[in-house]
């Protein structure tokens, strides 16, 4: 059951951008988007489970769709992807953050169900970017790869070793090359933080 705090529903075919941010936590990302989570922070606009919400969206309703460490909690990936593509108008921005299977921290979740890799997406939808090409599995979704960025950091963005990282995040993402070459090669030498996936309906 959707608790629908602010009456966000009704208002969704007179919005001029609808924008829709799943897992928010205590605090959105960006102030106009339609925040999705399951606990009831102050700043969620819907309380419920995030497909039942997806379900109740009309075709091609949204403008953009943005989480960040969400989708590695969820049992089926590919099917919030199929339900997000269905809501998303043409053209339409779907991003997400999520941390890289090299980070130490991913394993401690024992909510974490998903580990994810630059080529995780490319299973389910159409990647012209990389050069390494991956199968599918079962038809691909009408979503393209905009990019797959390799980000960086440390716990303590005072220590020595946050800089080092952010260093590293500038030479692995500054080529399509170097990006495969640190996944295929380097990960588990210079464990990467998270991957940020930027997608766009066809």
């Amino acid at each position: 059951m959707l608790l629908d705090k602010s009456g966000v529903l009704e208002k969704i075919p007179t919005m001029e951008k609808v924008v829709v941010e799943f897992g928010c936590g205590p605090s959105k990302a960006r102030p106009e988007s339609i925040a999705v989570d399951c606990l009831d922070y102050p700043c969620v606009d819907i309380v419920g489970d995030a497909m039942e919400f997806l379900r109740s969206l009309p075709d091609s309703s949204v403008d953009e769709i943005t989480s960040s460490h969400f989708l590695e909690h969820l049992p089926d990936v590919r099917t919030f992807l199929s339900e997000s593509c269905r809501v998303l108008k043409s053209g339409g921005l779907f991003s997400a953050a999520v941390p890289h299977f090299s980070n130490p921290y991913y394993y401690s979740d024992l909510t974490h169900k998903v580990p994810f890799g630059m080529y995780t997406l490319s299973y389910l939808i159409d990647d012209k970017i990389f050069k390494r090409r991956v199968p599918a599995y079962s038809e691909r979704l009408s979503m393209e790869l905009v990019s797959a960025d390799l980000i960086f950091g440390s716990y303590s963005k005072r220590k020595v070793r946050h800089w080092l990282k952010k260093a590293f995040q500038l030479i692995f993402n500054s080529s399509i090359f170097m990006k495969e070459l640190y996944e295929e090669s380097l990960c588990f030498i210079f464990p990467c933080y998270e991957v940020r996936f930027l997608l766009r309906k066809s």
